[in-house]
């Protein structure tokens, strides 16, 4: 068995790409590294190319399950891999993976339980899991609230902003990107990163995708994400006959390289770091967003791009239209993005939180 050190860590997350709080995690791994702490990652469900990433980085990597989502193999797995590796500290990355350790942590007591989270609890399940985390990072103040409203202590919450810049491409270009997902490239390119769950919405995008097919001929959207509601999707993609417009792909392991080729990126529902746009932001690229709090917080309405009310539903088409057809529009929305994220998410200072709250924990 290995010794438990005071500056170990084990992060634990689905199965993620480079983007949102897959690459928020990257960063902050290697920032824990670079401060002196032994770092391990553990995902607990299939899918996305972070954990090879990290692998060739240097870290050590776990799977505990190649299941599309959480089972209970995967809780006895992190028990097992908890009591081999001794980590201080274990820091889940969402909602779903609170739920596991919560689950798996009576089983290693001594060890900190740290809770990331994103957006706020919404069932019972998730806020047992974070009423038992020594520490809970929001993304956001208003997340912080919904944690606290139901039932997390509010001593045990601190609120740190997401940083992040994106990923660097692997050198693809666009040719390589379309022929890679089977897009035209001489076509406009959208995309939005999100589970495809009910938070999302995605009945929202696909409605927008609809709407904008009928004024423009010369589009096509990318979205990237797995879920429960994959057949859902599918099923009304095919109804509104989308096949020929969108292209929707469980994990993407060319995303750096597509994010640079987009004109922009958009977001219909409550997503995690609104799933790439942050990303985005740090590109320049503009995105336009239905008003949620990840989009809140990082949209400045018609500064870095729009944020739309989910009613009147014609909004949320209507503002991307605007932006793929004016080019000066895309230019301001995209340079206002960029310094934004420079200026108020720069990743060193999130980080620099990060290891001082979770270090706190151990004291």
């Amino acid at each position: 068995m290995t010794p438990a050190t005071s500056k170990s860590i084990l992060m634990v997350a689905g199965g993620l790409d480079p983007v949102g709080t897959g690459r928020q995690l990257e960063l902050t791994a290697a920032g824990f590294r670079d401060a002196g702490w032994e770092v391990r990652a553990a995902f607990a469900t299939a899918g996305g190319s972070l954990p090879s990433r990290l692998t060739e980085a240097g870290f050590a990597v776990h799977r505990l399950s190649g299941r599309p989502r959480i089972d209970a193999a995967a809780v006895a797995r992190l028990v097992r891999l908890t009591r081999a590796v001794r980590p201080a500290v274990v820091h889940a990355w969402g909602r779903s993976q609170a739920r596991l350790v919560a689950a798996a942590r009576p089983l290693s007591p001594r060890t900190r339980f740290v809770a990331h989270v994103a957006a706020g609890p919404r069932d019972f399940a998730t806020a047992w899991a974070l009423r038992r985390a020594d520490l809970v990072i929001a993304a956001s103040p208003a997340v912080a609230r919904a944690c606290e409203r139901r039932g997390v202590s509010a001593g045990s919450i601190v609120a740190i902003a997401p940083g992040l810049v994106a990923a660097a491409d692997t050198g693809l270009g666009r040719d390589r990107v379309a022929s890679r997902l089977g897009l035209s490239a001489s076509k406009t390119w959208t995309l939005c990163v999100a589970p495809l769950e009910p938070e999302s919405r995605l009945d929202r995008l696909l409605w927008a995708i609809d709407q904008l097919g009928v004024v423009h001929d010369g589009l096509e959207h990318v979205l990237v994400g797995s879920g429960p509601l994959l057949q859902r999707v599918l099923r009304r993609a095919r109804v509104q006959q989308l096949a020929e417009r969108l292209r929707l792909v469980a994990s993407c392991d060319c995303l750096p390289d597509l994010l640079r080729h987009v004109r922009l990126v958009w977001q219909s529902g409550e997503v995690a770091l609104g799933g790439v746009l942050l990303d985005a932001m740090s590109l320049g690229t503009p995105a336009v967003a239905v008003a949620s709090a990840a989009a809140n917080q990082l949209i400045v309405d018609q500064e870095t791009g729009r944020l739309v009310a989910a009613d009147p539903e014609s909004d949320f088409p209507r503002r991307a239209l605007q932006i793929i057809e004016d080019d000066a529009l895309a230019a301001r929305y995209g340079a206002a993005a960029r310094a934004r994220a420079e200026q108020h998410f720069p990743p060193a200072t999130a980080i620099a939180k990060c290891i001082d709250a979770v270090r706190a924990t151990l004291r």
